[in-house]
This record gives C-alpha cells, structure tokens and sequence, in this order.
C-alpha cells in the first residue's frame, strides 16, 4: 500500500462570500485536534469536499488552533466551485497535513510579491508574517478586496484588472517593476503560463539566483482542462463507502485498478 499524507475530517462551520468570485468556508470540530501549521507564511493543504475522491490545493488563510480559513476563488465551472458557491454549512471535508512554499532567505532586506486572485490569501498572509519592507501587486477579475489585507499594510499593496479579452496579464506587472536595490527576494503565483514567462524573465532579464525567488503556478488557463485519470476514482470511492470500507481500503482498492490500468496498457 502507498504512504499518504495525514488526513484530518472538519466540518464546515461558517461561509462568507467575501467578493463575487472569492468565498471563504471556515472549518472546525474535533477532527482537527491533530492539525499542525508549519509556521510557513505560503502553506496549503489538500481539499476533498463531499462526494469526491478527488482533491484540490488552497492556500491556509488562517489556522488559530480550533478554526482553519480557507479562501477560494470560485470559476464558471470546477470540483470545488459549485460546491463552495452554495451553503455548505455543516457539511464533512477532509483536508491533508499542511506544506509550505516560502523561503525567503535570512539576509533579504525587501520582498516583492505579485499575484492574481488566486495567490492573493497568501499574500496577505505573507506580509501579516514578514518583517521585512514588502511591495505587492494583486490582479482580480473585478473589485479590489482591499479590506482584506491589514490595514496598516493595505498602501502597499497595487491593485490591477486583466486587459479586456485577456484572462491575467501578471506577467507584464512582472516586467515593468521597477526593482529595489539591495539583494531581496521575489514571490509570485498565478497562471501556468504567465508562470514559465516570468521564470525566463527572472533568470534571462534579471538573472536572479533561485535562491532569490520562488515562482508557482496555481492554474491553467484559456479553457485547458486537467487530463482525465487512467482510472476514474469517482465510482469506487462510493462502492468503497457503501461496502463501509476506511479511507485507507479505498485508497488501496484505487490503488490496485490503477496497477491494472497501467498493466493493460502495456500489454
């Protein structure tokens, strides 16, 4: 059997729609009296929201010991998406142990930090963590969320909107900041794509170390969609709960047609 990561059950006790694609479920209950934060300021963890077996990554906005935030961006269309635009008050999810994704490094005197929504509850957590002097830029489909950020670091934060037609132009925010001297360290998430251009543009154009930066893409844009599984997990994760299997049975059962998959397909 393959090693998983922990797992933890919650219940979802509030629901805020924080902006028209922004909604924000807060989980709790004694299924997470064994969740630990890693202290870093850009952490996620794995979301199964009921009826999936599938899962999807979203950024911790906040862990206080009892309640776990999570912020999600809500498209036309997704796993998660129609389930967090409607009342999911008290229903069950699971989530994964937490991972980090930040490392700025010790001696950075600054921090810029770009991103579109999707990046933007780590944002604001990165800079209610940091104590260097930090510079961020946030592209949203609308309204900015400007109360989002503390308010004592809101002003350092430029909000912008994607040219008409275009689904994010991060990149050319990238490209025309005007960088701080000193060594320092750059943040960024978004779109795949615009992700690979700015990774060029920091090793090309500016020929950071990457040491220096930290660069991930979130999604895919103009309309890819994830390629399907060789095994679909759907069906056997509710044969799984109807037979009363553990979570661990059915990961093995999935396992296993996965093997057989694969085997059919090379012979």
């Amino acid at each position: 059997m393959s090693t998983r990561a922990e797992t933890f059950r919650a219940e979802v006790v509030r629901r805020e729609q924080l902006s028209s694609h922004f909604v924000r479920p807060v989980l709790a209950g004694p299924g997470l009296a064994g969740f630990t934060s890693t202290g870093i300021p850009d952490e996620w963890v794995a979301l199964t929201i009921p009826g999936q077996f599938q899962t999807r990554y979203y950024t911790v906005r906040e862990w206080d010991g009892a309640e776990l935030t999570l912020d999600i961006v809500v498209h036309e269309h997704g796993l998660v998406t129609e389930w967090a635009s409607t009342d999911c008050v008290g229903r069950e999810v699971t989530i994964s142990e937490p991972k980090g994704s930040f490392a700025m490094p010790a001696d950075a005197e600054w921090l810029l930090l770009v991103g579109d929504l999707t990046a933007l509850p780590a944002v604001a957590r990165i800079m209610e963590t940091v104590s260097v002097p930090v510079t961020a830029w946030v592209e949203t489909p609308d309204e900015p969320i400007r109360a989002y950020v503390d308010r004592q670091k809101s002003a350092q934060v430029s909000w912008s909107t994607p040219p008409s037609g275009v689904e994010t132009a991060t990149a050319d925010i990238v490209t025309s900041i005007d960088w701080p001297p000193g060594s320092g360290y750059f943040w960024m998430a978004g779109e795949s794509s615009q992700m690979r251009a700015i990774r060029k543009h920091l090793m090309r154009e500016r020929q950071l170390p990457t040491s220096a930066y930290d660069v991930m893409g979130y999604w895919r844009g103009g309309g890819q969609k994830r390629q399907p599984r060789a095994v679909d997990p759907g069906p056997i994760w509710r044969a799984g709960k109807a037979a009363g299997k553990s979570d661990d049975e059915i990961w093995a059962d999935y396992d296993s047609a996965r093997d057989d998959a694969a085997r059919e397909k090379t012979t």
